[in-house]
């Protein structure tokens, strides 16, 4: 709440709350981009990875022979299939750890109530604690915020309280629940863990998800949300995870690169010339899907600056998959080899939309703020570099491929070779 005078000396009071582009950002993730209800959406994540999964382990055990003999190998030279090879390889193997970790604690996050719901069975149905609540004119006065984490630190010395968030429901009673850091225990949260005090007495009541304070039960799910959040280790932990999955989004680039490449020499010795329809389609995606995603988020971030709280996550929406279909649609209509630059160039204008943003509002903004902007200019700046590439490999990559600017016409593999 900002408080100010008018001009005329009267009190100016504007009241502001976070903005929703971060909620949404954080729903598009849990669903992975399905414009689904949450309900819908989360068994189909949990089935996406346990595939997920199973192709991981699978092609470890499949290609680990090849993958021992050339692990350090980085092959740089004309044979450009063979240098992607070696690129995917490499990153695969060493953020494999990084992705097995990824695809069972999404199972654990996509099944999430049918899990509780099995343990409310198999422990005679208890339910599960709720925060103390007091209904007013019914109990003696609420502790101060003070009084209230000086009994906590006496109840848990080692758990440093950070938020007090003191809520009062439709019936007019109050509960408060407690965020805060415990450098000795993982934690429910991506930054903090939590509990509820009896807001009169200031007993700590609600321990599920408490540092420290939890049954083993709790502890067990707690520790699936720790491993997915990189909610332990610090600083490093956070800047692994976030390179980690950098590198999982590119393994996924450059192994629709090396299926598509294999499919066209395998047709090639068919005697087939001309890419089938559902390689060009593939290769499409492959350009729109995530140049789509990339824009979509940027804009709907620069969006989130002016408009702030209110802007609805509706709107979001609105915006982000508006961007996402409209890549897709271009890259579809112009084929993988026109729209490779051209929609990474489209990319990298969006992505300067944030900072850009930041700079018309003429404000002080936090150092969290600058920090997206920086990260922004970084990755607008490399979608220019490969978009640049992308242009570079269409002009000179054999015309029967889906990524040649230039097609050579339909003929017969043996005329090719000719």
């Amino acid at each position: 709440m900002n408080r100010a005078l008018r001009p005329d000396g009267s009190l100016q009071v504007e009241t502001k709350g976070p903005s929703p582009v971060a909620q949404f950002i954080d729903v598009l993730h849990q669903q992975v981009g399905l414009p689904l209800d949450h309900e819908v959406a989360m068994p189909i994540m949990g089935a996406i990875a346990m595939l997920y999964f199973v192709a991981i382990v699978s092609g470890l055990i499949v290609l680990l022979p090849s993958l021992v003999s050339d692990l350090f190998a980085m092959r740089l030279g004309k044979n450009v299939k063979r240098m992607w090879l070696d690129a995917h390889n490499l990153l695969g193997i060493f953020s494999l750890p990084f992705h097995i970790i990824m695809a069972v604690t999404a199972l654990v996050f996509a099944f999430h109530d049918q899990f509780y719901g099995a343990q409310g069975l198999a422990f005679g149905g208890a339910e599960r604690q709720r925060p103390a609540a007091v209904a007013q004119g019914d109990a003696p006065p609420m502790l101060t915020p003070v009084q209230m984490v000086a009994r906590l630190r006496q109840q848990a010395p080692d758990f440093t309280p950070l938020v007090l968030d003191i809520s009062q429901r439709p019936d007019g009673s109050r509960f408060v629940r407690v965020g805060g850091l415990s450098e000795r225990h993982a934690m429910r949260g991506p930054t903090m863990g939590y509990g509820s005090i009896d807001p009169v007495t200031g007993d700590l009541t609600g321990k599920d998800y408490m540092p420290g304070h939890q049954d083993g039960w709790s502890a067990a799910v707690t520790s699936f949300f720790t491993l997915h959040f990189g909610a332990f280790g610090g600083e490093p932990i956070r800047w692994s995870y976030f390179l980690l999955g950098l590198a999982g989004a590119f393994i996924f680039y450059t192994g629709n690169l090396l299926w598509i490449e294999s499919r066209r020499k395998r047709e090639r010795k068919a005697g087939a010339v001309e890419q089938t329809r559902a390689t060009k389609v593939l290769g499409a995606l492959t350009v729109g899907v995530p140049t789509g995603t990339i824009a979509g988020i940027a804009v709907t971030l620069a969006a989130a600056k002016p408009l702030g709280a209110s802007a609805t996550e509706g709107l979001h929406s609105a915006i982000f998959y508006a961007l996402l279909l409209g890549f897709i649609v271009v890259a579809l209509l112009r084929g993988a080899a026109r729209s490779g630059h051209e929609l990474t160039y489209a990319a990298a204008t969006m992505t300067f939309c944030v900072p850009i943003a930041t700079l018309l509002l003429r404000g002080l903004h936090p150092a969290q703020v600058l920090g997206v902007d920086a990260t922004a200019v970084i990755l607008g700046c490399l979608l220019i570099v490969a978009g640049r590439a992308a242009k570079r490999r269409a002009r000179s990559i054999p015309g029967d491929s889906i990524w040649a600017a230039t097609k050579v016409p339909q003929t017969s593999a043996a005329s090719l070779a000719t």
